[in-house]
């Protein structure tokens, strides 16, 4: 269900699932077994924002990926959770730690591995191209796929809501800042 009366406004930190959110889901497996995965530079140019703009960002996987350590390195994300069998006992790790409530996350995840961590989280996320069950407790669900710029619209939408977007875009078109995610 996507509801257009969500309170984006209050949103300190957004967590997001890797494989389907972040990225695409598919995972490309070499020769040599070495793994491979595509990320969206949109979704990266939000992350960047949002961090300069103090919404934290963290990431849940139940993979190890040094791909996504590098990536994650790259964004200027620190709070890297992987391996996670437990992904609402991560989460409500993650709130500790950053001395925030629940209400203040928002959760992003696809598939049905997500729903626990979504169904405490101040706001629950899904990408368009979730699957049906994860569909059914989001309280938004993007215009974009995972991995096609979903991560960047709902960032977007938070600092939009927090007022900040305008200044952003100004700055951009002031300075000619280029940042290549």
């Amino acid at each position: 269900m996507t509801n257009p009366n969500i309170n984006f406004q209050d949103i300190k930190m957004l967590v997001l699932d890797v494989d389907g959110v972040l990225t695409d889901g598919g995972i490309i497996i070499g020769h040599k077994g070495e793994l491979c995965k595509r990320f969206d530079a949109k979704d990266g140019l939000g992350i960047t924002l949002a961090l300069r703009n103090d919404l934290k960002i963290a990431l849940i996987t139940g993979r190890h990926s040094e791909i996504l350590l590098r990536r994650a390195k790259e964004l200027g994300i620190t709070l890297v959770c992987e391996r996670v069998t437990d992904k609402k006992a991560a989460l409500e790790q993650l709130v500790k730690e950053n001395n925030l409530e629940l209400e203040q996350v928002a959760f992003m995840g696809d598939d049905l591995n997500d729903l626990p961590a979504m169904g405490i989280a101040g706001l629950a996320l899904a990408p368009f191209n979730a699957a049906i069950d994860v569909k059914k407790i989001a309280h938004y669900i993007t215009q974009n796929a995972g991995g096609f710029g979903a991560v960047r619209e709902i960032i977007e939408i938070i600092l939009r809501s927090q007022g900040l977007w305008d200044k952003i875009v100004a700055d951009y078109t002031a300075k000619g800042q280029g940042d290549n995610q």
